[in-house]
């Protein structure tokens, strides 16, 4: 019986995984060109139904290491992207923190624009060091501190509403 429960554990415990991410200079800056893995637990597609907004963050950090000190905090960002429903209109709405606001007609279809996001500036063009190397830490996940409050006592206890990857890392050599 203890075998049974096994696979429905480990997919509730999946969470978000990092399948590509790239850091690119650009004129602007460095932009995150990222593209994450997960789906969506039975519980908070019922949140979604029922009008309860989610919010999902990416964070990245860029340190430089030093022999003499701590690493060097280069880059710390993080950006929010919410996901919502409208029954009226019945269009999911998903809103990337002051940038982009696009309606879909399907949940795969505005989940798709948060697994495959748009080109994130992370930093302006002089925030590193040209031809320093930095390590850089990722991750993306479900925002736990925007779980609505009749929900929130449920999320922490469930692993339902668990959703975070693990830190990606990386090494990126500015250009």
């Amino acid at each position: 019986m203890l075998l049974a429960l096994l696979p429905q554990l480990s997919h509730a415990a999946e969470g978000v995984e990092i399948r590509r991410a790239v850091v690119e200079a650009t004129e602007d800056g460095y932009r995150l060109s990222a593209t994450y893995g997960f789906e969506l637990s039975h519980e908070m597609e019922d949140a979604l139904q029922y009008g309860k907004t989610l919010y999902f963050y990416t964070e990245i950090e860029f340190t430089r290491p030093r022999w003499y000190w701590f690493d060097e905090k280069a880059i710390t960002a993080r950006q929010t992207v919410s996901l919502s429903y409208n029954v009226l209109t019945r269009q999911y709405n998903v809103a990337v923190s002051g940038s982009v606001h696009q309606s879909f007609s399907s949940l795969e279809d505005a989940l798709f624009l948060i697994r495959r996001p748009n080109r994130w500036l992370v930093a302006a063009r002089g925030a590193l060091k040209v031809g320093e190397t930095y390590n850089v830490k990722l991750s993306m996940g479900l925002d736990p501190n925007y779980v609505p409050k009749p929900l929130k006592v449920n999320a922490l206890n469930n692993n339902e509403w668990r959703m975070v990857s693990d830190k990606k890392s990386f090494q990126y050599r500015a250009e």
